[in-house]
């Protein structure tokens, strides 16, 4: 497998899904500022010019965090990524689709982005607020979520991957606290060895 990744970006969540893997994969960086995204050698690959993408091991592209998250639990079921109930199966992805088009594209992305959503730079501070807004929120309703669990959906699954980068982003680099059983979740994930591995190699430990 081929992962496309920017350090540091939403692709880290993937990448630490592969290191719980622990099958043999290469990670190649793409260099988001400088725009690699758009330019042919990555197009080709993916034309959405994002990442992850995900290239797999029968040469099949799989884009989409939560469809390569999804993907790679369910093909890889050894690793224990997949949740063993219905139950759990609905929350973890609850879970995810809310951390990434939520959290991330609504909250991060007016944070990062705020010329997105307003053209006007006199307009830039009330877009990142209320982005400060949207994610706080979010962080809430996860905190509560985690009330009791260690786990988003009871045990480890390819959910918690997503918690985890979106923290990265507020706690990791904007140095924003975290409400405690996230806090927790964030300690917990930090300690594993595969997050380890992959902050040593996207050059972030």
């Amino acid at each position: 497998m081929k992962l496309f990744y920017a350090p540091g970006a939403c692709s880290i969540g993937i990448h630490v899904l592969l290191e719980e893997i622990g099958k043999p994969y290469e990670a190649v960086p793409v260099n988001l500022r400088e725009g690699a995204q758009f330019k042919p050698e990555f197009t080709e690959v993916n034309p959405k010019s994002k990442v992850p993408t995900l290239v797999r091991d029968d040469g099949a592209v799989q884009t989409e965090y939560p469809a390569i998250a999804v993907w790679l639990a369910a093909t890889n079921p050894e690793a224990g990524l997949m949740p063993k109930t219905p139950e759990a199966m609905a929350r973890a992805l609850e879970a995810t689709d809310y951390c990434v088009a939520t959290m991330h594209m609504q909250g991060f992305g007016r944070i990062f982005r705020p010329a997105a959503f307003a053209p006007s730079e006199a307009d830039h501070p009330a877009v990142r607020a209320r982005g400060e807004e949207i994610f706080s929120k979010g962080l809430a309703l996860l905190d509560k979520q985690l009330e009791g669990k260690e786990w988003i959906a009871g045990e480890f699954s390819f959910a918690d991957s997503a918690l985890y980068y979106v923290c990265f982003w507020w706690n990791g680099r904007l140095n924003k606290a975290l409400p405690p059983n996230v806090a927790a979740h964030y300690a917990r994930m930090n300690a594993r060895p595969a997050v380890q591995r992959t902050l040593k190699a996207e050059g972030l430990a």
